[in-house]
């Protein structure tokens, strides 16, 4: 007998937090072993899946806070995003916000220095 690796992954994917604990739990009964092996294995496997999360190729550049010089924040906003006065001042305004989506991470880190630059906090997502 063959598994279909692929649908039960798909399967597992569309199940909620109930439905895999209730699976967690019948395992557990059926096969005699403890949950306390795989907690550990998946944790690994998150501390992992979080160093891939690290080395991804594009950021969304996050205003959180803009600090003591707002007006410096606006002109920075206004030179990394291209956008009127008015415009840059909302985002400014309306902090946390995202300044610019789908960037690289140089170009990212780039923003980020020139924001913090001015003492705005910025967030690299």
């Amino acid at each position: 007998m063959a598994l279909d690796v692929n649908a039960i992954v798909d399967q597992l994917k569309e199940s909620s937090i109930l439905e895999l604990n209730d699976l967690v739990k019948a395992i557990e009964e059926e096969f005699g072993v403890s949950a306390a092996a795989p907690v550990a294995a998946a944790g690994a496997a998150g501390a992992a899946g979080a160093d891939a999360a690290a080395e991804k190729d594009s950021f969304t550049v996050e205003l959180s806070e803009i600090g003591q010089e707002k007006v410096k924040v606006i002109k920075a906003v206004r030179e990394i995003t291209g956008l009127g006065l008015k415009d840059a001042k909302g985002l400014v305004d309306n902090a946390p916000s995202a300044l610019k989506e789908d960037v690289s991470k140089d170009e990212a880190e780039e923003m980020k220095a020139k924001l913090e630059e001015v003492g705005a906090v910025v967030n690299l997502k």
